[in-house]
């Protein structure tokens, strides 16, 4: 499946992003991780069809009420397959 890369900046850590970020993956049927980075981003890698992609980067943009995302920075990779989506610390 179609597989990207995403780093979402702003204010993404402390507002409940990963938590939500996983449930809008798990009910469009996108597979993955997710977690925060050290310089204080969120990155995800997913897998999908193009549109649960575009789904979901559509909701990242934004992210859940608290989130003041700035940007986020795509990238697409080779095709990779998970079982589910899931939070990684």
């Amino acid at each position: 499946m179609p597989t990207v890369h995403l780093i979402i900046k702003g204010k993404v850590q402390g507002v409940f992003y990963r938590a939500s970020a996983k449930q809008v993956a798990r009910e469009i049927g996108v597979t993955g991780w997710i977690k925060n980075t050290d310089e204080g981003d969120v990155e995800i890698v997913a897998a999908g069809t193009e549109e649960q992609l575009r789904k979901l980067v559509e909701w990242c943009k934004v992210g859940p009420t608290q989130a003041k995302v700035k940007e986020v920075v795509i990238d697409y990779l080779e095709e990779k397959s998970f079982k589910d989506f899931e939070i990684r610390r």
